[in-house]
């Protein structure tokens, strides 16, 4: 019987990621599947679980882990017991969870505490908030690493983590920027209504040690936008704490200058990406996929902060006005090199040569400390 696989995925955002990675496994030959849960599940942010149902060849199950309003602590607390409940019977050879989420955490403490391989991907990442503290944690509960960058590599090894487990493969996302969308956008603007010509992007996640704050910040924000005279295509923000209050800023724009989108499939945010003017938010595709795309992009507080190194990204607080319409003036519709720092596209097919290999296979998940110079 092939190795099986299961990847986690809470959100459209991570799905992005984790789609090429199971594709390639997939078509490796191994038994792939999908634990669907988070975001996913919820209508508000477009019912995004319809996506990993798409993916042709690998079974999903799903789990509906929250209600609108539950507290991290809860959520994290209702996906353990799920997850716990769901390896018991799946079995898997290997777990694999992305980034930072509060889902990604509750699965990779299931898997330490009932020796379950678990991959992490894009460990080592720094970002300032919350989510920093998740990703870090996650790391310290996988058994195998694959990551996006040396950078990343180096500090996931500062955690203790030994050399052979990590795996710099670049960002997996940008193996799909790499090549044609599959959709022209002609067929993007029909499907999502959008009658806008020359357009920007906005994606505003709240941060949630600032969740007081995330309903002056995105009035500010957007209060900016629709001043510049600028068009914007806005994708709704995540459901941490203080997304209502983002959700309340959206309401109030002007609906002829503003394309309000619950999600979109994520060809089609590609296709959408790649012609677009210019990015604004905090979102991570601001600071790693609209760079390599050569999209200028202006990076809004706290959300991302020190992820970024890329000359066509620039930063501004939500409240400060004048940075955010200087950089609506001067960078409009620039096109820049690509940056590409985190990898060049090819992060599937050495993930899937990875997994290939006996001596993955092989280590022991017994777990202990290394120090950086061993």
């Amino acid at each position: 019987m092939p190795r099986s696989i299961l990847f986690v995925t809470g959100t459209r955002a991570d799905f992005g990621k984790l789609e090429p990675l199971a594709a390639a496994t997939r078509d490796a030959g191994f038994a792939v599947s999908f634990f669907v849960t988070g975001m996913h599940m919820l209508s508000r942010y477009g019912l995004t679980k319809v996506e990993v149902h798409r993916t042709p060849g690998v079974q999903v199950h799903e789990f509906l882990n929250q209600r609108p309003g539950d507290p991290q602590d809860m959520v994290l607390a209702k996906t353990v017991t799920g997850f716990s409940d769901f390896v018991k019977e799946a079995r898997p050879d290997l777990v694999v969870i992305h980034g930072d989420r509060v889902e990604a955490l509750a699965c990779a403490l299931v898997c330490a505490t009932n020796y379950i391989r678990c991959a992490h991907v894009e460990g080592g990442e720094v970002s300032g908030t919350i989510d920093e503290i998740y990703r870090h944690c996650n790391s310290k509960l996988a058994s195998d690493h694959f990551v996006s960058s040396d950078d990343a590599a180096r500090r996931v090894m500062a955690l203790g983590e030994p050399q052979a487990h990590i795996h710099a493969i670049g960002s997996p996302e940008l193996d799909f920027h790499a090549g044609a969308s599959g959709v022209s956008l002609a067929e993007v603007k029909s499907r999502y209504d959008l009658p806008f010509d020359d357009y920007g992007i906005c994606v505003f996640h709240p941060v949630t040690s600032e969740a007081d704050s995330m309903g002056a910040q995105a009035a500010s924000l957007f209060g900016t936008l629709a001043r510049s005279g600028r068009q914007f295509v806005v994708i709704a923000p995540n459901n941490d704490p203080g997304s209502a209050a983002i959700f309340d800023a959206i309401a109030a724009v002007p609906q002829d200058q503003f394309r309000v989108l619950p999600s979109m499939r994520f060809a089609h945010f590609s296709e959408l990406m790649k012609n677009a003017s210019a990015m604004v938010g905090n979102s991570s595709a601001g600071v790693r996929e609209a760079p390599f795309i050569g999209v200028p992009s202006l990076d809004i507080g706290t959300r991302q902060t020190n992820r970024a190194k890329s000359p066509s990204v620039f930063f501004a607080d939500a409240t400060d006005t004048d940075a955010i319409a200087e950089f609506l003036q001067k960078e409009w519709g620039k096109s820049y090199p690509r940056h590409d720092a985190f990898g060049g596209g090819s992060a599937a097919s050495r993930f899937a040569a990875i997994l290939e290999a006996a001596p993955f296979w092989e280590t022991s998940l017994q777990k202990t400390f290394h120090d950086a110079a061993d």
